[in-house]
């Protein structure tokens, strides 16, 4: 750049001697372009010269690469874990045989790298909580559900701004739990936050890199995109950067799941939790003379619109069949199909409590719920196997389905000849089909206790069982069922029906 005084000769010569740049080219010796880009120029103002650092450890420069690639590491390590300027020193003896800095330049080094690395990190963080933005965690806690114990999780998700808070209970924190957590959270709000502030979580982060950026799973980008909200991140290892959730991770604990919580349907239950979380926001602000609800409310205002398109949280999955038609989960949770999958390949579908195999054209085979936990675990529905059973009678001892019959059931099986066991299995088949396959084994296991064999009867016991109106009766196709007793032929006299009508309804002498 030229002088400043230059530079005002050449606008001088141009604007009040009326030079032509080329006559002022010639005349500063300066090329065309230089004196057209000063005379064009209109901003002045000074740019601020870029402060250039004095190297004071000239012996250090070789290694100042490898050092700062540590100590820029350290960020997603654990603090206890993290370089010291002793072990950078160790290293880089290890490292250069050729190395001769002493402890104390390394020393020195060190501490204004990390300085610069975490006054950086420091100077990213939010200085106060505005309306609108929320913080996701997930703590754990147990429940009992249908008389069994189970070690769940449960997604909270925090207003740091108002305290309010809300929770989801689950049995696992793998993605779909937090999609379909989070989703039950937007819906009862009405909305969608503004930012979320997110651990580094793996069902959210694949990848923390360098200078604090993340590589984000597909999934969730396709979550944040669809509702509309900014994802924001905490350091590695540095939960207590969003305080606020952590804080009311532990005051849902305490308050809204001791005792240990009890209940049939773990889906009503997360509505109830919610409604216990409205309740919960009428109490004063810890430091605000206010209620959370009332600052709630403006956090409410600013949020996002709902999407028009409703998100499908489950995720999707072709799984190789063995077989016996069944797939494997992380190798210790495995899972039934039926007996025409058997050996092949089949679409399923994920949600967070259940695992649902989808035939061809993408209807459900089966509903398993979904397993958890490292132990190995089965989830088997046997009656896609029914029919398969009742072709081959003589592998039913083997099954599943052996050991889920009565006794009673069982020992008549055991007295009929294969085509009986036949008929027996496709009845109970078609049966299961219609009201499930325990109405259906108590049905017939009536029958067999009644000495009723023809399907008539069986079907009016069924019905009768099971609270049925006579007009809406199953009517089952009987060339499903092959050959059974056909019921005796009734005959009567239309004369002595005549005359019992006459007689009032009294039979005549």
């Amino acid at each position: 750049m030229l002088a400043m005084t230059r530079i005002n000769d050449i606008r001088k010569a141009y604007f009040d001697e009326g030079c032509t740049i080329s006559a002022i080219a010639a005349k500063f010796g300066i090329d065309r372009k230089t004196a057209r880009k000063y005379i064009e120029q209109d901003d002045f103002n000074k740019v601020p010269p870029v402060q250039s650092k004095r190297n004071r450890w000239p012996k250090l420069e070789p290694y100042m690469k490898r050092i700062d690639e540590w100590l820029e590491d350290d960020v997603k390590d654990r603090s206890k874990q993290r370089h010291t300027a002793k072990r950078v020193h160790a290293r880089l003896e290890g490292t250069y045989p050729d190395f001769d800095c002493s402890y104390r330049t390394v020393a020195s080094y060190v501490k204004e790298k990390k300085r610069e690395i975490y006054s950086d990190v420091r100077a990213a963080l939010p200085l106060e909580h505005k309306a609108g933005e929320a913080q996701v965690d997930f703590g754990s806690a147990d429940f009992y559900e249908n008389g069994t114990l189970c070690s769940g999780k449960y997604l909270t998700v925090s207003f740091p701004y108002s305290n309010a808070g809300y929770l989801q209970l689950f049995k696992g924190e793998n993605r779909e739990c937090l999609f379909e957590g989070l989703k039950a959270i937007f819906e009862h709000l009405g909305g969608v936050p503004t930012r979320l502030w997110f651990d580094n979580m793996s069902t959210v982060v694949k990848k923390v890199l360098k200078g604090g950026k993340r590589e984000l799973c597909d999934a969730f980008l396709r979550f944040k995109e669809h509702h509309g909200f900014d994802a924001a991140f905490c350091n590695a290892n540095a939960g207590h950067e969003k305080g606020n959730v952590e804080n009311k991770v532990g005051y849902h604990r305490r308050n809204l799941l001791v005792p240990i919580p009890e209940f049939e349907r773990l889906d009503r239950y997360n509505e109830e939790l919610l409604r216990l979380c409205d309740e919960d926001h009428r109490r004063e602000h810890y430091k605000r003379n206010s209620t959370i609800e009332a600052l709630h409310r403006e956090d409410k205002e600013t949020l996002r619109p709902l999407p028009a398109v409703e998100f499908d949280c489950a995720s999707y999955e072709t799984m190789k069949t063995d077989l016996w038609g069944k797939f494997r989960i992380s190798g210790v949770h495995t899972y039934s199909t039926a007996p025409k999958h058997a050996g092949g390949r089949v679409l399923v579908r994920f949600t967070a409590n259940s695992v649902v195999p989808l035939d061809e054209n993408h209807r459900p085979i089966t509903t398993h719920r979904r397993l958890y936990g490292s132990l190995k675990q089965e989830e088997m529905d046997w009656l896609p196997y029914l029919t398969q059973l009742s072709r081959n009678p003589g592998a039913m001892k083997y099954s599943g389905i052996w050991e889920m019959l009565p006794d009673d059931l069982r020992g008549y099986l055991e007295g009929k000849e294969k085509s009986g066991q036949r008929d027996v299995l496709r009845t109970l088949a078609l049966l299961s089909e219609r009201d499930g396959f325990e109405r259906a084994v108590k049905s017939i296991s009536e029958a067999v206790r009644r000495g009723i064999e023809d399907l008539d009867s069986l079907v009016a016991l069924h019905g009768h069982l099971h609270g049925e109106h006579p007009a809406d009766r199953m009517r089952i196709d009987e060339t499903k069922l092959g050959s059974l007793p056909k019921l005796p032929e009734v005959r009567f006299a239309a004369k002595v029906y005549d005359g019992f009508l006459s007689a009032g309804g009294r039979l005549p002498c």
